[in-house]
């Protein structure tokens, strides 16, 4: 593994821009790949060895770790924050659904998903809890949850009526609202920062300098995220050109996420946060009390390599 560079998975989408200049102009010294199915696609890949480090969203990170069929070690451990800002996720319907008007007139219908253990999976049990469709004794709060791998065909399954919505972030989703090709029938945040780094148990545990490799990884996103800060325009220019968004569009992004500036280390506050709504939402198992969600926060990170610093 020391001979070849680290391989970091990622979403192809405007919060990879820190990393592209990181690559760009601070010598980061890693293959980059992309998973645009999001998290739940890196999960399946990091255990399979395909990736040493992924980028990706909070919930779906840790509901990958806490859920008791999880495979032997679980794979990874949340080493590092990228995005401190909550994630706006847009629920979407297509062009053509008069009968879908709002998030309360979902329950009971098929939601799409990219794949099982992703954030749009996750999210629509957040969304479910907050909405009162959670029972122990009443119906589940969804039809089914179709699983469709890509943000393309989640867009065509909620017109062809194969699903009846989705969640994806909303930036990702504009242009399609503003084509006419899909409608925003309303939004939901995460209650927790939205994107965090992990790393593979293999890497954590290799005697070839992985956890040295994992800090230089740290310390080049770091720089990659203060040229971003600092350079905007250039910012706009990479995301409107590679990636599918309007200049119009990533500026008004820009406006309404904060990268960390040290990406090393992990709130354990968040992760705990994160795991008593998952807890509730029925993702996760409740714990028997707060000593042991607790302890299985502290079980998804890595003592004494990234700090556990407070908010």
């Amino acid at each position: 593994m020391a001979d070849s560079p680290l391989r970091i998975g990622f979403v192809p989408e405007h919060f990879s821009t820190p990393l592209h200049f990181a690559q760009k102009y601070f010598g980061l010294d890693a293959k980059l790949i992309p998973f645009p199915s999001g998290t739940g696609h890196m999960i399946t890949a990091i255990r399979g060895g395909e990736i040493d480090i992924g980028i990706g969203l909070t919930e779906a990170w840790v509901a990958g770790l806490g859920k008791e069929d999880a495979p032997g070690d679980g794979g990874y451990r949340i080493v590092g924050t990228y995005v401190e800002t909550p994630l706006c996720w847009a629920i979407s319907t297509g062009a053509q659904r008069p009968e879908i008007t709002s998030a309360s007139s979902l329950q009971g219908r098929k939601i799409g998903i990219s794949r099982p253990g992703s954030g749009s999976q996750v999210m629509g049990y957040v969304l479910a809890d907050q909405q009162g469709w959670l029972s122990p004794s009443g119906p589940p709060p969804y039809e089914e949850f179709v699983a469709l791998s890509t943000f393309a065909k989640l867009r065509a399954a909620v017109n062809d009526g194969t699903t009846d919505f989705f969640m994806w972030e909303h930036f990702t989703s504009k242009r399609y609202y503003d084509n006419g090709e899909i409608r925003r029938v309303g939004e939901i945040y995460t209650p927790w920062s939205s994107w965090k780094i992990v790393a593979s148990t293999a890497l954590l545990g290799s005697n070839d300098g992985g956890r040295g490799r994992l800090m230089d990884v740290f310390a080049k996103l770091d720089k990659g995220v203060e040229y971003f800060n600092t350079h905007k325009d250039e910012a706009v220019e990479y995301i409107s050109t590679n990636l599918d968004y309007s200049a119009e569009d990533a500026r008004e992004w820009l406006a309404t996420v904060r990268f960390s500036s040290k990406t090393e280390g992990v709130d354990i506050k968040v992760i705990t946060k994160c795991i008593s709504i998952l807890q509730t939402a029925g993702v996760l198992s409740k714990a028997e009390d707060a000593v042991k969600a607790q302890e299985m926060a502290e079980a998804m990170l890595v003592k004494g390599l990234a700090a556990q610093f407070p908010e």
